[in-house]
């Protein structure tokens, strides 16, 4: 913990939510403003709620599609006396009027603020930076900065140069906006803020990192059983007209789909040896997956209890009101009984 008594009462007041009734009032609001980030996030990819330019508009003498023939716009001089169309300016454009965007802002506001105190609070800035969800935090938040950014700089070269609709200008905009699409999609990152404040998904986190070598092990023996089996029905298809497998890495997808047990249908063997070759590769997938499901069930079944265990000692703790150490200190020499250790944890489980 932080030595500076107020730097010390913020970290709890935003990093333990358990310590008293202000962090967990914190907590709930940061849960909801997660919840209503995700929320904006899904439903502003509805078509109702879909505004994107669909590319530079035609201007005056320029050829508009319309079906398969194109439709000739000839210019037409204003009328005399009728004053020049006014633009708007920079800004006021339906981007920073949409709904979804202020909600968003709104959002951004408090995830910022939010990860700025955490950042001035924390007893040591080195192992703030390094942790894994703080890195996500800021994942988290620099789309927002990028799109308007982006927007911004779109709106300004609008009005730098107004009426300017060349190809150039159009696979620009078209190469941004994909771009944009891109860094947006970082923004489902979010939902992995929540593990701060869930303990299920902080235990199925420790379950997965201490068993990346199991699921490391898992991976390589799927590659060589993708290589193997897209290889048999390749050639074991290959006389047959109609087979569906054109080249060896167009059945990577089959014998992935095949060996996870999935079965999409869009790909099948058509001859006998290929439908053996089938046979083969899920049996072989089957047996490939559980091989290593029981290391990671006990893994998780470790970390639960330790949690388990934590729970009920901090509780303890709480009821005795001092005649136990604080939950935040470190364990005694001798209390090492209080919590197994995993391999301890292993032989008592066997």
């Amino acid at each position: 913990l932080p030595q500076h008594h107020f730097q010390r009462q913020v970290w709890l007041l935003f990093e333990y939510p358990e310590s008293s009734g202000p962090p967990r009032a914190i907590a709930i609001v940061s849960v909801l403003v997660i919840l209503i980030s995700i929320v904006i996030f899904c439903l502003e990819t509805l078509p109702e709620f879909r505004q994107e330019p669909k590319g530079p508009q035609p201007g005056f003498g320029e050829a508009a599609p319309l079906g398969d023939e194109a439709l000739l716009l000839p210019p037409l001089p204003p009328p005399s006396g009728t004053p020049p169309p006014l633009r708007p300016a920079a800004g006021s454009g339906p981007f920073f009027t949409d709904p979804f965007f202020l909600i968003e802002t709104l959002c951004i506001i408090w995830f910022s603020f939010e990860l700025l105190v955490r950042f001035f609070a924390c007893p040591s800035k080195p192992e703030f930076s390094r942790n894994i969800m703080n890195i996500i935090d800021i994942v988290a938040i620099i789309p927002y900065f990028i799109t308007l950014g982006t927007e911004l700089a779109q709106q300004q070269q609008q009005k730098q140069q107004p009426g300017s609709s060349s190809n150039n200008g159009g696979q620009q905009q078209a190469m941004s906006l994909a771009i944009l699409r891109v860094i947006r999609l970082v923004r489902v990152f979010r939902i992995f803020k929540l593990s701060r404040h869930s303990k299920g998904l902080q235990i199925l986190g420790k379950t997965l990192q201490a068993s990346m070598r199991e699921l490391g092990l898992l991976i390589f023996f799927l590659f060589i059983g993708v290589i193997l089996f897209s290889s048999a029905v390749y050639f074991a298809e290959t006389d047959d007209p109609d087979s569906l497998f054109t080249s060896i890495p167009d059945a990577f997808w089959w014998a992935v789909v095949s060996m996870t047990t999935v079965g999409y249908g869009d790909m099948y063997p058509m001859t006998i040896g290929g439908k053996i070759v089938g046979s083969l590769c899920a049996i072989a997938g089957v047996l490939t997956i559980a091989l290593p499901v029981p290391v990671i069930v006990s893994n998780f079944n470790y970390f639960y209890h330790r949690e388990t265990d934590h729970e009920e000692q901090c509780q303890y703790t709480h009821v005795t009101c001092g005649q136990q150490q604080s939950p935040f200190s470190e364990p005694k020499k001798g209390d090492s009984n209080q919590s197994l250790s995993k391999s301890e944890f292993l032989e008592a489980e066997d």
